[in-house]
C-alpha cells in the first residue's frame, strides 16, 4: 500500500466517522475507488488529525 492509499483511507474513514457521529448533518456516500460524495459540514481539524495520524503510522 502506498502513501496515497493511506491518505485516501484515512479521509474516507474520518468522514464516515463524522457522518455516523451526526456532526453537522454530514452525509457521505462512496462510489467508485476515486469518487466520494459528501453533503454537510466537515470538521477540518479532526480530518487533518486523521490524515496526519495515518502518515505517522497511527490507526
Amino acid at each position: 500500500m502506498n502513501i496515497e492509499d493511506h491518505v485516501r483511507e484515512a479521509i474516507i474513514a474520518e468522514l464516515k466517522r463524522q457522518s455516523e457521529a451526526g456532526e453537522q448533518g454530514l452525509r457521505v456516500r462512496t462510489g467508485e475507488d476515486e469518487t466520494i460524495t459528501i453533503e454537510g459540514r466537515v470538521n477540518l481539524d479532526e480530518l487533518t488529525m486523521a490524515v496526519v495520524g495515518s502518515l505517522a503510522g497511527g490507526p
